[in-house]
């Protein structure tokens, strides 16, 4: 295996085991987790893991902070949890069952609100002043 592996069954097990896990992915330099119960994940002996620079949850997904290595640490975690990894896309739809009604209709009018104004603005339109 690779270079993060024991600390790749460390994680696992720190939250709540690969029956807690609903869906993996990664960014630059995040894992994130749409977990089933967030309260299963132990904070504590998550950030005690030496390759963890930290933790937060932020739109439904249990986020862990590792740093430049983030794509050699995933690939690791995969193959020891033997969960398939989505795309960006799909964990953040997923973590949409995370988020209760509130933040639910905020996420959708952000998301809708910034194409319909962020377009014009591409164009050298302003929509404010026609």
């Amino acid at each position: 295996m690779g270079k993060f592996e024991q600390e790749a069954k460390d994680l696992l097990a720190a939250i709540g085991g690969k029956e807690n896990v609903t869906a993996v992915t990664h960014c630059a330099t995040r894992m994130r987790f749409v977990l089933g119960d967030d309260k299963k994940a132990n904070v504590k002996t998550i950030e005690a893991i030496p390759a963890v620079k930290g933790t937060f949850t932020n739109a439904g997904q249990f986020q862990v902070i590792i740093g430049n290595d983030v794509p050699i640490f995933y690939n690791d975690f995969t193959a020891v949890s033997g969960i398939e990894g989505v795309s960006k896309e799909a964990a953040k739809s997923a973590a949409k069952s995370n988020q209760n009604p509130v933040q639910r209709v905020m996420t959708t009018l952000a998301e809708n609100l910034y194409t319909y104004y962020s377009s014009p603005y591409r164009w050298g339109i302003n929509p404010w002043f026609p």
